[in-house]
């Protein structure tokens, strides 16, 4: 097969990421990519940034496992980016395991993987179930809440700073960078919260170089690989990148599944199926980071007889991954249900080190809020749920529910 070539100056043959329409119905829009293009799909994530989506499972994996061909290291690509990029900030290199090619990411890997391995995950557990007592404490005389702002982002802030080790006031600083730079549609808040998150883990890093403890910071900054003080910012900060946005959506993108199946909801209260299987079945059909696990190849890489161009952005949509139909034809409409072959924490190399953890911080929130309160409805109806624009995430604006006496 002859390869083609996109071209990158073909804007209006490019799907536009950002805007709202693809957020209200990111299931059709893939339908459309994969009609239109195939499993390979031209896009622009912001304004003038054209990149390729990778919507087909197996083409994933054939990119997941070549980290040479597919390296994540984006310095070529960045100089013609301009500073003032709102999705810059999601993309930029930063010497951590995320952004390094194949010479620099063992040692990065290493000193991660270690650090979170050693979490005690049954002081974890308690640790959560903890937070969640408090913020159900404050919730309840409430009625009505936002259990995405009040409960799922609580629950995901407070027990990383716990797993880091981290003072509530610097946590607080280093959420709301976070959430500026998911906020890909404003690029002064993109640039806003990459400053703050920067001030914010350079302080957590010099006070436990000072004030060692039993946190993952303290393990990574003991770690052989001797991580220096810019090294360190840049693993905290990768961490906190998974660990509050994606995990908090996980949890409420979750609870919204359990609150609009009615089969599913029967099925969990009798017993017949489990909250780890509402967490797989949303990371199969709708994962918090749609899209993400992003290469830049140095070189034109041919991928099924496309000829995808030298250092621009190849990502991979886990959401249209998953849902490909060459993996999905012939399951049943429940078959996603707790199966785990979804790429919603990556492949290859490059896997997320920290599954265990996220999964027990989710389940246990979960579980946590159905137990102590069985009768949780929708505020309004999910026709009027709302999902925030984006190239990367899968986020409601909020979760209103109302909450029993």
């Amino acid at each position: 097969m002859t390869p083609t070539t996109p071209n990158p100056a073909a804007a209006p043959d490019r799907v536009v990421l950002y805007e709202r329409d693809f957020s209200d119905d990111p299931h059709a829009a893939y339908a459309r990519m994969r009609d239109t293009h195939g499993p390979l799909v031209p896009v622009e994530l912001s304004p003038g940034i054209p990149a390729t989506l990778v919507i087909g499972y197996r083409q994933a994996l054939t990119i997941l496992h070549d980290p040479q061909r597919f390296p994540a290291d984006p310095r070529t690509w960045q100089q013609q980016v301009p500073m003032d990029c709102p999705v810059r900030p999601m993309m930029e290199w930063r010497p951590n395991a995320l952004r390094s090619g194949p010479a620099e990411h063992p040692r990065y890997r290493a000193a991660n993987t270690a650090a979170i391995d050693a979490t005690d995950q049954h002081a974890l557990h308690r640790l959560v179930e903890e937070i969640c007592a408090e913020a159900l404490a404050e919730l309840q005389p409430a009625g009505y809440v936002d259990l995405l702002i009040q409960y799922a982002h609580r629950i995901a802030s407070q027990s990383l700073n716990g797993l880091l080790g981290c003072p509530d006031d610097i946590g607080m600083r280093i959420g709301a960078g976070m959430a500026d730079i998911f906020n890909a549609s404003d690029p002064a808040s993109a640039a806003r919260g990459n400053a703050v998150l920067a001030q914010a883990v350079a302080k957590l890093v010099a006070l436990r170089r000072q004030h060692p403890g039993d946190d993952i910071t303290t393990r990574l900054l003991a770690h052989p690989a001797h991580l220096d003080d810019t090294e360190m910012a840049h693993q905290l900060v990768t961490l906190y990148g998974a660990g509050i946005e994606p995990l908090a959506n996980l949890i409420a993108n979750t609870i919204l599944t359990i609150l609009t199946d009615p089969g599913f909801a029967a099925a969990l209260h009798a017993g017949r199926t489990s909250v780890r299987a509402a967490l797989d079945g949303v990371l199969f059909r709708d994962p918090p980071m749609a899209t993400y696990c992003i290469s830049y190849p140095p070189y034109p890489a041919d991928v099924d007889g496309v000829l995808l161009p030298a250092h621009q952005p190849v990502l991979i949509s886990m959401t249209g991954c998953n849902n490909d139909p060459e993996l999905t034809a012939g399951l049943p409409a429940d078959a996603v249900t707790g199966n785990r072959a979804h790429l919603s924490w990556s492949a290859g190399p490059h896997t997320c080190p920290a599954r265990v953890p996220a999964y027990l911080v989710a389940e246990t929130a979960i579980t946590y809020l159905l137990d102590a309160q069985p009768e949780i409805d929708l505020a309004v109806p999910a026709s009027e749920l709302r999902w925030r624009p984006g190239p990367f995430h899968r986020a409601l604006e909020s979760l209103p529910v109302t909450l029993a006496a």
